[in-house]
């Protein structure tokens, strides 16, 4: 019988806690929750009031990986959930909006993906998103000197960026932005990776094409869609090691000489957090947000 602990007044029935889902490092489901509780407070509220997809690997990265979007069977009463427009119709999803709700989801064994919308407004962007992915042998070095080139290309349009790792291979940049909508915002950031490509023609590219891809940074912006998904801050992502899309500086892209400079497990964020607070807390902020030239 899985143990019940409680959390915030709500019961959870925490269930295969000795399970090793992190094989290359022994990282146990038990350690996964721990995680999920000493970042809660960073983590909370960049999903907060977003619906939430599940990118579930719930026997380890080497077993069955899914996407789950609607609301997952036996979920609790208590957690929020929201209708959200789909191109098929409306779908109802899961909000995470409190540490309870976190850490139900988190027993799911799941990345956390989130839109660049809030559910109060689905048609209007309020982040934008540039994937930065490496084609090998390029590194998230390369990836580093890509984002520089967009830090500085955003600023001249009056929009600050922020960086974090994906918890994978490559490097996330998000700007707060207002009064866009997402199409709009897509079509901005494919303009920007087309002219990254233009100034870094051995470095970026703005094409998906498998074939032009190797030893490139592709500049995703497709993730601006309304209804494409980003992994979320913060989140352990299905991997043999338990890597985490961890916020950076820009003193540290900066300074990227090598691939392991910028590569964050579970243990290191909780120390990071306690030096930093939260780096991207800028991206919560109204008055950070930049306005679409």
């Amino acid at each position: 019988m899985a143990p019940i602990t409680e959390v915030e007044g709500r019961r959870l029935a925490l269930s295969n806690l000795e399970k090793v889902l992190y094989p290359a490092t022994g990282f146990t489901k038990a350690e996964v929750l721990h995680y999920y509780a000493t970042v809660a407070d960073v983590l909370l509220p960049h999903l907060r009031g977003r619906p939430v997809s599940f990118l579930r690997y719930p026997d380890g990265p080497d077993g069955q990986v899914f996407f789950t979007k609607n609301v997952p069977p036996g979920t609790p009463e208590w957690v929020t959930t929201a209708e959200v427009p789909r191109s098929e119709g409306p779908a109802r999803m899961v909000l995470v909006q409190d540490l309870p709700s976190l850490m139900w989801a988190a027993n799911l064994v799941t990345e956390f993906h989130t839109h660049q919308w809030l559910v109060g407004d689905p048609g209007q962007a309020d982040r934008i998103v540039f994937d930065l992915d490496p084609g090998a042998p390029a590194t998230i070095v390369q990836c580093c000197e890509v984002a520089v080139w967009l830090r500085e290309r955003l600023a001249a349009d009056g929009i600050e960026a922020y960086a974090k790792t994906s918890g994978s291979k490559g490097l996330h940049l998000l700007a707060a932005v207002r009064g866009a909508s997402s199409e709009r915002v897509s079509e901005y950031a494919k303009a920007l990776a087309v002219e990254a490509e233009r100034a870094m023609p051995r470095l970026a590219l703005h094409r998906m094409t498998r074939s032009l891809r190797p030893g490139k940074v592709f500049v995703d912006w497709s993730q601006n869609a309304a209804r494409k998904t980003t992994a979320a801050p913060y989140t352990l992502r299905a991997r043999s090691e338990p890597l985490a899309s961890a916020p950076v500086t820009w003193d540290e892209v900066e300074d990227c000489r090598s691939p392991d400079r910028l590569s964050f497990r579970a243990p290191d964020l909780g120390p990071r957090v306690q030096d930093y607070g939260d780096l991207l807390a800028p991206l919560l902020d109204p008055a950070h947000a930049g306005t679409l030239p």
